[in-house]
């Protein structure tokens, strides 16, 4: 019998437009975690769930909810722009993400897309 982790996690650690940035990628059952920080602290906490009333199945709507921290718009926001892929390859997993980032402008956000991309665990 083949001894599979329980928790599969992976993380990199990137210099994006000139900040130090670490990115933590964890696979559960129900919910993939993904930290984000260039902070050193996890920050803000935003769930992100797929809406059941999305109009296309294959493609349904994320729903995000604050859990810990600022409740901005431009928190659901920038959640929503970061990481719907992973959700999406995932098979619509729920995504809870951990975000305490000093840059926000639109190269920052892909460039944090890429190295999320890279830790690949779902």
């Amino acid at each position: 019998m083949e001894d599979k982790p329980l928790v599969v996690s992976k993380q990199r650690r990137e210099v994006l437009c000139g900040i130090p940035t670490q990115v933590v990628c964890t696979a559960f059952s129900s919910h993939i975690l993904v930290v984000v920080t260039q902070f050193g602290k996890m920050g803000t906490l935003v769930s992100l769930e797929p809406s059941e009333m999305a109009s296309d199945i294959s493609r349904p709507m994320l729903t995000t909810k604050v859990l810990l921290g600022q409740d901005e718009p431009l928190i659901h926001v920038f959640a929503k722009n970061l990481v719907t892929f992973v959700s999406q390859e995932a098979g619509n997993r729920a995504v809870l993400l951990a975000i305490a980032v000093k840059d926000r402008s639109m190269e920052g956000v892909k460039a944090l897309r890429e190295v999320i991309r890279t830790c690949q665990v779902w």
